[in-house]
């Protein structure tokens, strides 16, 4: 990462460890992670299942508090009471895409209605006209017509349309910082295109946010991603470049990671 890069810095996670279970039954999920996502740039997180990606980025984003290391947005540390405003700030300004839409989505809810969600719950003022304006932006951008998809319920949507229907209701307040974890793992192949043109034409509307990519294929990461960080085990293995990671990867579990890549 370059000077530039390191003093354009949103969000960071400085020697991050998760520890879960009684004393007896201690089990440490993170060793001392470091972790930086500048603005602009998309920062990759792979690896196997029980990795310890989702805990990570759980931590990074202030939904779960790390036993040791700190976690800072725009330069303030998120943890301690003193954190509290910086933690706030950064729930405020994120948006988050989850592995299976039809979990994430409310069955009785429209789609419609859950993309407006995020606007009305930040600004219980807006008004109707304004509130589907922004919806239909939204669902435009991840390439879904409104008048198609607004009313529809979850159960009427395809995987890939019901993820980005997902997706809209994560940008729709316009974060600084979008996690995707496992984003395309429930979807279809031929969706998964869909799903990467979205995340493409997102950036390319925000060239400023921050965006933090969770994975366990490095098939698909490497559309998308500027950075890749590599766990096992709770320990990063490997950091680098997309190009760096692919063609010249370091260690023996990258490559295996490289070899079962399926796009």
């Amino acid at each position: 990462m370059t000077q530039a890069e390191q003093t354009d810095v949103l969000l960071q996670g400085e020697r991050v460890c998760k520890v879960f279970g009684p004393a007896r039954a201690r089990h440490q999920v993170l060793f001392d992670v470091d972790i930086s996502v500048p603005a602009g740039q998309c920062v990759a997180i792979i690896g196997a299942s029980g990795s310890g990606k989702s805990t990570l980025t759980r931590i990074l984003l202030g939904l779960e508090t790390p036993d040791g290391g700190d976690v800072r947005y725009r330069g303030a540390s998120i943890e301690g009471r003193a954190g509290a405003p910086q933690l706030r700030m950064l729930r405020d300004e994120s948006g988050i895409v989850y592995q299976n839409p039809f979990e994430s989505l409310d069955p009785r809810w429209t789609a419609f209605r859950s993309v407006a969600e995020p606007l009305r719950l930040r600004d219980r003022r807006i008004d109707d006209e304004t509130c589907e304006r922004r919806v239909r932006e939204a669902l435009t951008l991840v390439s879904l017509d409104p008048d198609e998809i607004m009313w529809r319920y979850p159960m009427d949507l395809s995987g890939g349309q019901a993820q980005r229907v997902a997706i809209a209701r994560a940008i729709v307040t316009g974060p600084s910082v979008l996690l995707a974890d496992e984003a395309m793992s429930a979807i279809d192949v031929a969706a998964r295109v869909q799903i990467l043109d979205a995340f493409a034409a997102i950036r390319a509307r925000n060239p400023r946010m921050a965006m933090l990519f969770v994975s366990h294929d490095l098939g698909v990461v490497q559309h998308i991603a500027d950075r890749v960080l590599v766990l096992h085990e709770g320990r990063v293995v490997e950091r680098g470049t997309v190009r760096q990671i692919l063609e010249t990867p370091q260690e023996d579990y990258t490559k295996a990671l490289i070899e079962a890549a399926t796009l």
